[in-house]
């Protein structure tokens, strides 16, 4: 697993701006993502904000999870894993790249 750290130059601290949007329309719900977005509720830090979003746009390959400002997306999240994305990526800024969405992650 390469460790990839995300470019984080503003001068505000980037945990303070983030967000992250779990999709919870048709495909993503049968695929577990209320289950998802359940464990992103349950565990995010309190500087960074957790949404239920409308479709995505990437039906078939969630569930989907974006995170903001960066524009990092993964895809096919299990509760699990939800941990992972918290420690590494929003609290030490590197990408978990194994649940990178490869349509816009191609290379990583």
């Amino acid at each position: 697993m390469s460790n990839i750290q995300l470019n984080t130059s503003n001068t505000e601290s980037a945990a303070s701006v983030k967000c992250v949007k779990v999709c919870q329309n048709r495909t993503c719900r049968k695929q577990g993502a209320a289950l998802v977005l359940a464990a992103f509720q349950k565990s995010i830090p309190k500087e960074v904000t957790v949404t239920a979003t409308s479709c995505l746009g990437q039906c078939g390959n969630g569930p989907m999870v974006l995170v903001l400002p960066d524009e990092v997306w993964y895809s096919g999240v299990h509760p699990s894993e939800v941990s992972q994305v918290i420690k590494q990526h929003l609290q030490e800024g590197q990408l978990v790249t194994q649940m990178l969405y490869h349509r816009f992650h191609p290379h990583k």
